[in-house]
């Protein structure tokens, strides 16, 4: 740990050791998506989990939700499900003959958007303000979602039966995409041992408050960037809007993202200062769902993760020191 920490930064790194901890009691193996995902939340961000139905995702969420305090709802996104359903609506009181507000799913700490690829484009678009704002507006009333707010959103791989790509707009405003993956024999072994005992979300115990949360985020943002680094990280999104295998480069959202998330993971690593490996580190979680590839790649059989590498090491590292 670097001396230099304030003692802000040093209670978030405690925070963080702390949630860890109590996660890892029911989502087994799993240990650096667990890191990845508190990255994305000291970094302010919404997550998208990609994956095969039951390795975990839901239950990962619902940890979280314990682990961190906070109110949690959850969503599964089928297809009759509407944008009033996420977002509220009004209904008249026939007592009063007035209108009154019904508050969506979405309005919550933690909003758990299960299989949000199986719903209409339309449903999946009634999120967007609210993710990038904190706020729904509802007949032309603005409500602002409870601080801190996360977005948890899971999908099917777009290759199952009955799923809707998410539209690029919106694939833009999860901070991160990742992929939890089966588990190990070991860890699976470990897994079925603790269902025999006990319900095991019910051993995660609250260590954090929603205001430490927030006291978090505040530390994340002090978090020092040489000038060089942010230069590193400019040439790597000039890279993905100039190379001949992307069609859809990195927006400034996405450049802005990946250097929250490098913040995050400067911290989280003991340090009040950035260095280029916090960008590698955080590189392709941040990037590769925002990106859209030509039908060059796809006729050549490249892979985005093969792109974003060679995107990597074509950029040079810069030397920085605090």
């Amino acid at each position: 740990m670097n001396a230099n920490l304030t003692e802000g930064q040093k209670a978030v790194l405690n925070m963080s050791q702390n949630v860890i901890s109590e996660v890892k009691k029911v989502v087994i193996g799993k240990d650096e998506i667990i890191i990845k995902v508190l990255l994305s939340i000291l970094a302010g961000g919404h997550i998208l989990i990609e994956d095969i139905p039951g390795v975990g995702k839901t239950t990962l969420a619902v940890a979280l939700s314990k682990a961190l305090s906070l109110d949690y709802k959850r969503l599964q996104f089928t297809p009759d499900v509407l944008p009033t359903d996420v977002t509220g609506f009004n209904i008249l009181n026939k007592q009063t003959q007035k209108f009154e507000y019904k508050e969506g799913a979405a309005l919550t700490n933690l909003f758990l958007a299960d299989e949000i690829n199986r719903t209409s484009s339309k449903t999946q678009s009634a999120l967007l303000e609210i993710m990038e704002e904190g706020k729904v507006t509802v007949d032309g009333v603005t409500r602002k979602a409870p601080d801190p707010y996360i977005v948890i959103a899971t999908q099917n791989p777009i290759g199952s039966i009955g799923t809707q790509m998410l539209p690029e707009s919106q694939m833009d405003r999860f901070i991160v995409r990742l992929t939890m993956g089966y588990p190990s024999i070991e860890n699976e072994v470990m897994m079925l041992k603790a269902k025999q005992s006990l319900v095991p979300v019910d051993s995660v115990q609250p260590v954090v408050t929603a205001q430490e949360i927030i006291e978090a985020r505040k530390e994340v943002e002090n978090i020092y960037v040489a000038d060089q680094v942010f230069e590193y990280i400019a040439k790597l999104a000039s890279a993905t809007r100039n190379n001949q295998y992307i069609k859809l480069g990195l927006s400034p959202r996405g450049t802005i993202a990946l250097l929250r998330m490098t913040k995050a993971t400067a911290l989280l690593k003991g340090r009040d200062y950035v260095i280029p490996d916090d960008v590698s580190y955080a590189f392709n979680d941040v990037v590769l769902h925002r990106m859209v590839f030509s039908s060059k790649a796809k006729i050549n059989g490249i892979t985005g993760e093969q792109i974003l590498k060679d995107i990597l090491s074509s950029v040079s590292v810069p030397r920085v020191s605090r």
